[in-house]
Formats: structure tokens, sequence, C-alpha cells
């Protein structure tokens, strides 16, 4: 009779044992009563006792800058690439599951090393289709109050506690940003990519919206009731890019490309 594997059984009972609650805190793993029900950025936004911030703000500045420092080491000879952003919630057999995954691939053929957020759903799907196309695919993953590791096609990873480090490497680091339909948390890096672009802070930076049927009816309230209110321009309409097309999103990246090569050479 084989016995049974005592890396997977508990000897006593002989049933496969429940893997113990584990949270990533940075490089850091905690388990079991180590766990915290509370996120680093929680606890650096959450409002404290009067005196409380003297003796962990400033310890809390050099935790803080050691994660630009580990995003800047590690990505600094990445290349070009571009930043993918999408519901962590879209499901393997899901249009835009497939759709992500070609443009991963689409954009690994093209030369670019793709950025995400490094999770499951639309993140999964792009790194997945680059590193399989032979691509680089990296995932750059965040502390959450729930567990999310980074998907197994992430080629260079990096965990980070602090959302706005995060961010960061995003922009540092692309040469556009692609946007599949998705949450408050892909909403939220859209309206800042588009704010660093309608303010110059980046500039030939392509934002392109994938799937016009999930994307038109925002359009359609920025122009009627935002450039109607006078709050945004017109103009400003056009800094987003809404396609339904694989091979567009591709060209759209390569002719900023193009342009901000020329621009620089004159």
């Amino acid at each position: 009779m084989t016995e049974p594997d005592a890396s997977t059984t508990d000897a006593s009972t002989q049933h496969p044992r429940t893997p113990p609650p584990e949270k990533k805190r940075g490089p850091v793993t905690l388990r079991r009563a180590q766990v915290q029900t509370t996120t680093t950025d929680q606890r650096l936004l959450d409002n404290r006792g009067s005196s409380d911030w003297v003796h962990t703000d400033p310890w809390r500045v050099l935790r803080i800058q050691s994660e630009f420092v580990e995003g800047f080491g590690l990505l600094a000879e990445l290349g070009a690439a571009v930043s993918v952003f999408g519901s962590a919630r879209t499901h393997v057999d899901d249009p835009d599951y497939a759709a992500a995954e070609k443009l991963g691939a689409a954009l690994a053929r093209a030369g670019y090393a793709v950025i995400t957020g490094g999770g499951p759903g639309i993140m999964e799907a792009v790194n997945k289709g680059t590193s399989e196309a032979g691509g680089v695919s990296v995932g750059l993953g965040i502390e959450l109050p729930f567990e999310q590791k980074l998907n197994d096609w992430v080629d260079i990873g990096l965990q980070f506690r602090y959302f706005f480090a995060r961010k960061t490497m995003f922009v540092k680091y692309a040469q556009a940003f692609v946007v599949f339909p998705g949450g408050y948390g892909t909403l939220d890096e859209l309206f800042e990519s588009l704010t660093l672009v309608q303010t110059r802070k980046v500039t030939s930076f392509p934002v392109i919206l994938y799937r016009s049927s999930y994307w038109n009816g925002l359009i359609e309230w920025l122009r009627e009731t935002l450039v109607t209110a006078g709050t945004i321009a017109a103009h400003d309409i056009d800094l987003v890019h809404v396609t339904d097309d694989i091979a567009e999103i591709v060209d759209l990246i390569e002719r900023a490309e193009a342009n901000r090569y020329g621009a620089t050479a004159r």
C-alpha cells in the first residue's frame, strides 16, 4: 500500500492539510497569527492620534523610498514597454480575455514588453500572450486586504505596498497605456493617465481604450456633460482613442513612438 505524502497530508488524520492564512506585505510573507487585516496604504492614510506620526511617519518615508529604488532598479533596462490595465474579474472564457492575450502577443512581436498589475483576469491574459510570444512580461502587484498573488505568466514581478509608488512605475517605463474594460481601479488608472497627458507631464503618449461598446457611454458623458459645462476642452476628448481592433492598437503605439523620435531628432 502506498504511504501518503507527508508534505501534503496530516499524519494524524491522513487528510490534505489546509494551507495556513497567508499575506504578502511588500517582500515579506506573513502567515497564521501574523496576518494583518489592514494594508500599509490604509495605515498610512487612516487618521491616527495627534502624536503618532512623530514616531511612525519619518521611518515610513524610508520604506516608501525603498519601493521607488526597487522599482527603478528592476525596470531601468526594460526597454520599450506598454502598460495594460483591465478587470481582474474577467474570466478565461470571456472574449475580452482572448483579445487581451492576442494584444500581449502582438506587442511582443512588435518589440514591446508589457506591464500589468500582475493579477488575474485581463492582466493575466496580457502577461500570458506576451510570455508565450517570447516577450518580456512584467507584473507590478499591490498589497490588498484580500490576497492577490502575481499570476504565473509574469516574468519580472515586484510587489508594492503603496499605490502611488506602483503607479509611478506604470507611467515611467511605458510608451503607451491600453485600457480594457474594468472597474474602479481601471478607471483610476485611466483618468490619472489622461490627466498626465492633458497637463503635458507626459507627451506623445497614446491612451487607448479597447472595446467601444464598453467605453462609448463614458466618451459621450465626457462630451455632453464635461465639455458642455466647460470643465474640459473639446479637444481633450481627442486625448483618448477607442478601438475594437488589436492591430490598430499596435499601429497607434508605433506611430506615436515614431513621432516621438522624429520630434527628438528635429
